[in-house]
């Protein structure tokens, strides 16, 4: 990598919040997800992922907290991406969300409140409320990418995936 006066993005924190599911109806679970692609595959499957009881090998992705009811102050989930620490095999890092389906079929619209930004330090990069892809069971909100100089760039990538379970989203999140 050669040097680079370009600032790029460094270090982001994803935060999602939702109120919680209805008194006596089984309780909502979404998850924060980050999927890395290398140079070899950039859009392929994912080297690895982050998510729930998980982190990065070298730990610049951590899901720091995490929630499977939506109880509670602020956000419900939070991870930071360290893309500056992020070893040079890595070109890409995708974020997205998923709803967890173990009750029956839920989309955003069946969520109360749901919300997720995407922030550098005090900087907003992106927030949705996810009403664009209401009917999605899952959606890509953010992607990252290395340039040749070693320099990380944002993109706000909302997508959403109708019917995709959890881990059929993680294998479709390269493909935005």
């Amino acid at each position: 990598m050669s040097s680079s006066l370009k600032r790029g993005v460094e270090k982001v924190e994803v935060t999602l919040k939702w109120d919680p599911s209805p008194l006596g109806r089984p309780p909502h679970d979404l998850d924060i997800v980050a999927a890395t692609y290398t140079s070899d595959a950039p859009s392929d499957r994912p080297t690895y992922l982050v998510h729930f009881d998980s982190r990065s090998p070298d730990g610049t992705i951590i899901l720091e907290r995490e929630s499977r009811t939506g109880q509670g102050f602020g956000s419900d989930e939070v991870m930071t991406l360290e893309l500056d620490r992020l070893g040079s095999d890595y070109v890409r890092v995708v974020v997205g969300v998923v709803i967890q389906q173990r009750e029956g079929r839920r989309t955003f619209a069946d969520i109360s409140r749901p919300a997720v930004q995407v922030l550098e330090g005090l900087v907003e990069l992106t927030a949705s409320d996810f009403a664009d892809v209401s009917g999605a069971t899952a959606a890509t909100i953010a992607e990252f990418t290395r340039d040749e100089s070693g320099t990380w760039d944002f993109r706000p990538v909302l997508r959403g995936f109708d019917d995709a379970d959890p881990q059929e989203f993680t294998e479709q999140m390269g493909s935005v």
